[in-house]
């Protein structure tokens, strides 16, 4: 069964500014709840092909995995795709004008694994209540 969760939020900053911030994997521990670090293996900024390493804890475990950027429309979409790592994932970004600021979406998708394929419901769950808290974090972060 695979993991696919889409969550949205509307930031009181222009489209640009929020693709900027959040469009930068350097900046991802400081808005990502479980991220802990992230290590440039492709000398910045990010454009298709750069990867970056990824220290995570989620549901209580760590994770290591590396993501590489396979589509960038700067300040529009960033896709990112593991290539390797315990649990095959895509995580979309998108960022389009709404109102006075910016609707962002973040999209992950994947095919669990192992014991992590059986629960996979379970895994989709909590992978939706991450993304909500970071959006919510990210949010916070670039309208103070």
């Amino acid at each position: 069964m695979d993991v696919d969760v889409e969550v949205h939020t509307h930031i009181a900053r222009p489209p640009q500014e929020v693709a900027a911030y959040a469009g930068d994997p350097g900046n991802a521990p400081r808005w990502y709840a479980n991220i802990r670090s992230v290590e440039w293996r492709t000398p910045p900024p990010v454009a298709v092909g750069s990867r970056m390493d990824f220290v995570a804890r989620f549901l209580g475990r760590r994770l290591a995995y590396t993501y590489e950027v396979v589509d960038l429309v700067p300040g529009e979409r960033l896709v990112m795709r593991t290539s390797d790592g315990p649990f095959p994932m895509e995580t979309t970004y998108t960022w389009s004008p709404e109102g006075d600021g910016t609707r962002m979406t973040l999209a992950n998708r994947g095919r669990p694994s192992g014991f992590a394929g059986v629960s996979a419901p379970v895994m989709a769950l909590a992978v939706r209540r991450a993304t909500r808290k970071d959006l919510a974090l990210l949010k916070a972060h670039l309208e103070r």
